[in-house]
């Protein structure tokens, strides 16, 4: 059974962490995840500029979910006293972080760092941004570049499964990433069955058990083709069986979150009991909550 491993420098109870959401948006959900089992947590998407006036839904499928969602409304200043007080904790805690353009990006990383915060992910392929919807692998090294030169702390560079995702993951490795993290959400439609309409008004990202296929693919070939950087499975977790078939095309951990989104804390509980073999939760849950107590915790 999956036990302890090592991802963006940090040693992890498990290889069972939390992807970046809505979910994740808050302190006190960062937290409870944590207690609940959590190996590590990814941040929502910190932006210092995030898109206005988007009304931000979630249409539930049968087999997962589209959403219109993009950045983390919270200021940066929040997401900074955010992110002293986990890291304060010694938290397994990565910050998401996206900018307009590689320059802002790097300024938000070395910001970021002053925290103490340990570990990053670029969340740079979102489809429902405008620019996310055509990623190419020139976006991607110019976007890395600038934040390596920006920071030391280790990042993972997530991108989105489909055309050229093995070009864009390989000139994320060159550009000086530590780690790759696939799928983002891919572009999907649901209509409406009344009025033909789509639903969301227009196309967003699909998550859920639908895309775990390909993302598996993915991994696969990366590795065949002699990718050189551990690689995180995000995708269609609803299992511990689904965290080992990632762990067995080669990924050092996978994501869970669109499962999330019923019952939060039990079904994450029963996906790292059953990664691990282990009714045991993940990460220090009693020092988490100790810390929970001795400090005024954010929403």
């Amino acid at each position: 059974m999956a036990a302890a491993t090592r991802v963006l420098g940090m040693d992890l109870a498990n290889p069972v962490v939390v992807g970046s959401g809505l979910l994740t948006d808050q302190e006190r959900n960062i937290r409870r995840l944590l207690r609940s089992g959590a190996g590590a947590v990814v941040t929502k998407t910190i932006h210092p500029n995030p898109p206005t006036g988007l009304d931000e839904r979630i249409v539930r499928l049968p087999t997962g979910m589209i959403n219109s969602t993009t950045y983390s409304k919270r200021s940066v200043d929040h997401w900074v006293g955010i992110l002293n007080d986990l890291a304060r904790d010694r938290l397994p805690v990565i910050a998401s972080l996206h900018a307009d353009s590689p320059s802002e990006l790097a300024t938000l990383a070395a910001q970021v760092e002053t925290t103490g915060c340990r570990a990053l992910e670029l969340g740079i392929s979102c489809l429902n941004e405008q620019d996310g919807l055509d990623d190419v692998p020139e976006r991607v090294h110019a976007y890395t570049a600038a934040t390596r030169a920006a920071t030391r702390l280790p990042f993972s560079v997530k991108l989105a499964s489909g055309e050229g995702v093995q070009d864009r993951a390989f000139a994320a490795a060159r550009a000086g990433a530590d780690a790759v993290t696939i799928s983002d959400t891919l572009p999907a439609a649901a209509v409406h069955a009344e009025t033909g309409d789509l639903r969301l008004g227009g196309v967003f990202g699909y998550s859920g058990p639908g895309i775990k296929p390909l993302v598996l693919a993915s991994l696969w070939k990366l590795r065949r083709a002699g990718f050189p950087l551990p690689l995180l499975g995000s995708g269609g977790v609803e299992s511990g069986r689904d965290v080992h078939d990632y762990l067995r095309v080669g990924a050092v951990a996978a994501q869970v979150y669109t499962a999330l989104h019923t019952d939060m804390s039990p079904t994450l509980v029963r996906i790292v009991a059953e990664t691990t073999g282990s009714h045991r939760t993940g990460h220090a849950p009693e020092r988490v909550a100790e810390a929970d107590r001795s400090r005024q915790v954010r929403s």
